[in-house]
């Protein structure tokens, strides 16, 4: 597939382009988002969007939404292809930037997490090949129709059914059994705050599935995990140590992880992570950390 090119810019943008860019930016960076797992290379590409947007024949554009959803999905599709090989050289494992709110009743935020955007559904997402990730959100996530996805990646529609088949098996092998209610995610993770915060092992390992997972994405940049931490005690073991070895300087915070109960936690006063959680059947089953310094600077750096 080749690139869109670029047409001339022509003129000042009017008043109704920028309301109607405005009006679809949020989906449109949903969609750059979860292609691309971070806010700046999402940012880019939309604003990429708006500039083509501005520069074409806006009277001859049948619906600027499906337009602009058309052109943001090839631009983040080609710059994932361009990230490629960065992600393969990455140190460790890659974990999305973590998208942060205090306040979950951010109307921006809300619309931007309209649906399904958990840093574990991310983390399978990047298992998929770039075509299938984009299939697969597009028809799964934004609900478009396979003649419209076609269209978007230049292949027929039996294609496409087939790049959303195989993604869709992937992401249905990997994800939780059941979705677990954002009260109830919450209190399990304020009892697991409390019970990191006092280094209590036993209180957190009894909060944990036996078969528990830790990945954390230190990027190289901060010491982390090269491989899979699994099992009860030796996640919490993780916690004890972190507490043990900097006495009265662990803190934890209550934060929403890209639109689901989470953990920021702070050593010394400063940001040392962004943690995601996967609850099933009452007990946590996978952390996901997020350490790597240059995907938290959009988060509360202090406490």
């Amino acid at each position: 597939m080749s690139n869109i090119s670029m047409p001339a810019m022509t003129s000042e943008p009017t008043t109704d382009d920028i309301h109607a860019f405005a009006a679809l930016r949020p989906r449109l960076f949903s969609i750059a988002y979860r292609m691309l797992g971070t806010r700046a290379d999402a940012e880019d590409v939309v604003q990429d969007a708006w500039l083509r947007w501005h520069g074409t024949e806006q009277a001859a554009v049948q619906s600027p939404e499906a337009w602009l959803v058309t052109v943001t999905t090839r631009l983040s599709l080609d710059r994932l292809r361009t990230r490629k090989a960065e992600r393969e050289a990455y140190t460790g494992w890659w974990l999305p930037e973590p998208l942060v709110e205090l306040d979950e009743h951010t109307p921006e935020r809300a619309a931007e997490l309209a649906s399904d955007v958990s840093v574990a559904f991310m983390w399978v997402l990047e298992r998929l090949a770039p075509e299938e990730r984009a299939a697969f959100l597009m028809r799964q996530v934004f609900d478009q129709d396979y003649a419209d996805i076609a269209a978007m990646l230049n292949k027929s529609e039996a294609s496409c059914r087939q790049l959303v088949h195989r993604a869709q098996a992937r992401v249905q092998q990997e994800r939780p059994r059941f979705k677990v209610p954002k009260d109830t995610h919450r209190e399990l993770l304020v009892k697991f705050m409390q019970a990191a915060g006092k280094g209590d092992r036993a209180a957190m390992k009894a909060m944990m599935s036996d078969d528990v997972q830790l990945v954390a994405d230190g990027g190289g940049k901060v010491n982390s995990f090269q491989h899979i931490l699994r099992g009860a005690g030796r996640v919490a073991g993780v916690y004890w140590t972190l507490e043990n070895q900097n006495p009265a300087q662990v803190a934890y915070r209550s934060a929403l992880v890209n639109g689901e109960p989470g953990l920021l936690r702070y050593v010394g006063g400063k940001i040392e992570s962004a943690q995601s959680f996967i609850i099933d059947d009452g007990r946590i089953v996978a952390v996901f950390v997020m350490r790597n310094p240059d995907k938290l600077a959009a988060v509360p750096q202090f406490i």
